[in-house]
């Protein structure tokens, strides 16, 4: 399989840099590292690339979705705690106007009635949540469906 040129845009938000630390009863021990590292061997078997980031702050996360719009094929976003909150973050995913999968590791529906409602969801392709850091394999396996699909 050839190489997507474009790279799949694979953004984490916040407190995703502590994962394996925090609270691993509920997001398991897999670093953040593992997690690229995962990426980045079934990018690489899909045939794509990935630019795999993580921020704590909104406005980075912002200005990442607006790169993405003209040198990414894709964006994978879990969006953490800015799941239930940030309209700016759901506006820079239509603006970017790219496929877009949302990713949880924990089912955020089995979770605080808050986590419930999500605005990334609105603009998403699919939302996988609840398979663990497994899901961001599931989700560059359906991303690559979609880049595929859009350049043929």
């Amino acid at each position: 399989m050839t190489q997507n040129a474009l790279p799949v845009f694979v953004l984490n938000g916040p407190n995703l840099n502590l994962l394996g630390q925090r609270e691993p009863e509920k997001y398991g021990t897999a670093t953040l590292a593992d997690v690229q590292a995962l990426c980045e061997e079934t990018a690489t078997g899909l045939g794509l690339a990935v630019d795999f980031r993580q921020s704590n702050h909104e406005g980075t996360l912002i200005d990442w979705i607006q790169e993405a719009r003209g040198s990414g094929s894709g964006i994978i976003l879990n969006p953490a705690g800015y799941t239930t909150t940030s309209i700016a973050i759901m506006d820079a995913l239509l603006a970017a106007d790219l496929p877009v999968i949302e990713v949880h590791i924990t089912n955020i529906h089995r979770r605080e009635e808050f986590r419930h409602h999500s605005y990334v969801s609105k603009v998403a392709e699919a939302v996988i949540a609840g398979a663990g850091t497994h899901g961001y394999r599931l989700a560059l396996e359906h991303m690559a469906r979609l880049v595929q699909t859009d350049q043929a």
